[in-house]
């Protein structure tokens, strides 16, 4: 049977496949999810400064350094409840 992932599990994606600079296109393929969610999720990430858009000279969603601080958190959370 399947797991449907949460929220806090896709958000985690999203930001660990940004981290070093991903399209939008990289992230739908990558994370599993359609053009639709993914931009509901980069408009939520981008208003709570976890992810940084795409400037004039660079085409590459960005973890912010406040998204490496979710996904490390997440992964301490992560280690607890696997142990």
């Amino acid at each position: 049977m399947v797991k449907k992932r949460s929220h806090v599990e896709i958000i985690a994606d999203v930001l660990r496949i940004a981290k070093y600079g991903a399209k939008k296109s990289h992230i739908v393929y990558k994370a599993n999810l359609n053009f639709k969610l993914v931009n509901e999720y980069l408009t939520f990430l981008k208003e709570e400064d976890l992810i940084s858009f795409p400037s004039e000279n660079d085409s590459l969603f960005k973890t912010t350094p406040k998204g490496e601080e979710y996904l490390n958190q997440y992964s301490k959370l992560t280690n607890i409840l696997t142990v």
